[in-house]
């Protein structure tokens, strides 16, 4: 005895009826919301879908900031600011200074020397009279700043003039520790030094 045949439905029986309800609105609604929700979910954590950016951290550069530094980018990072607040209005925001009066720091013989004893005798003393730079004759006094900047600020301008690579500059750093040895050897001084005096100093220290 064989199984009944079952009846195909008719295209009548398979379209929807008079009185079927249409999907809720507030379910499309709900959908875009959450679609929505996750593209600024992705776009806020995925770090710009790049792979050496992780939660919670967003970006390549917030995790950059965070990778520890050498003393010596920190120093020039800091006397960046102390020469725009202290220096640039003479020695100019480019380093090259005015003529006759204040000498360039850009590829200077002064600034690129061994060590940095002139320059931080300079600094904290100042320096009155003429004075050769690079061959050229320079008459503008420098100010003392002993009692104005610290040990750090004086080492953060100094690194920086003299790493300064677009200057044409890549002597070494200067560190706090040498700039208060200084500081202390010369700690009876009262006057400015003159260039002469300056040149005395071996270049080494």
């Amino acid at each position: 005895m064989s199984a009944p045949k079952t009846k195909a439905p008719t295209v009548a029986e398979l379209e929807p009826t008079a009185g079927s309800a249409p999907a809720p609105v507030w379910l499309f609604v709900l959908l875009g919301l959450l679609g929505f929700w996750g593209m600024l979910y992705l776009d806020e954590q995925g770090g710009g879908f790049q792979a050496n950016v992780y939660r919670p951290h967003s970006s390549l550069a917030e995790l950059q900031a965070m990778v520890p530094k050498s003393e010596g980018d920190v120093l020039f990072a800091n006397g960046r600011q102390v020469y725009g607040v202290y220096c640039s209005v003479c020695h100019q925001p480019t380093g090259q200074g005015l003529a006759n009066q204040f000498p360039p720091l850009t590829a200077s013989d002064w600034v690129l020397a061994d060590g940095p004893g002139r320059l931080a005798r300079l600094v904290l003393n100042g320096v009155q009279g003429p004075m050769l730079v690079n061959g050229q004759p320079y008459n503008g006094a420098m100010p003392p700043w002993r009692d104005l900047l610290t040990d750090e600020q004086i080492a953060s301008v100094l690194t920086y003039i003299r790493q300064n690579q677009s200057w044409g500059n890549s002597a070494s750093a200067v560190t706090p520790a040498q700039i208060q040895a200084i500081r202390e050897k010369t700690a009876s001084r009262a006057s400015a030094w003159s260039p002469a005096e300056l040149l005395q100093i071996p270049v080494t220290e």
